[in-house]
């Protein structure tokens, strides 16, 4: 399997000072569990088509890639994590593949039950947006 299959990329949607996390519903190893949603970048196609494409799938939104947090954290199965700041550009977001979303601002941004692999993302992500 080659690097592109490896890679999982992440969307930090910030909107009005908030920043969205999507509960998973599968695999129910990780049922429950908080993430920025993404997913897997399929072969041939880029990272940012891959974001674009899996925030319509999973949150039925068109956003708007912004600045890439700096870095690539390490997943299970060899698999790596891309993420990157994004803007709402068409739509209001629905759980189609989660259990729940919910907007945080910066007083609730650790009041879900991130996944561990999640943890340094969202501490990337609290330094760009809120510092």
């Amino acid at each position: 399997m080659d690097a592109i299959r490896k890679l999982v990329v992440g969307a930090a949607i910030v909107q009005d000072g908030r920043v969205l996390a999507a509960q998973r519903a599968e695999p129910e190893a990780l049922r429950g569990g908080w993430e920025f949603p993404g997913g897997k970048v399929e072969p041939g196609e880029s990272d940012l088509d891959a974001l674009v494409r899996e925030c319509v799938e999973e949150l039925g939104v068109e956003i708007v890639p912004g600045e890439r947090v700096a870095g690539e954290w390490p997943l299970p199965n060899d698999y790596v994590m891309r993420v990157w700041l994004a803007s709402i550009r068409r739509g209001v977001p629905e759980a189609r593949e989660h259990l729940a979303l919910r907007w945080l601002p910066h007083h609730e941004l650790y009041d879900v039950a991130w996944l561990a692999p999640d943890l340094p993302i969202v501490a990337a992500v609290e330094k760009i947006v809120w510092e």
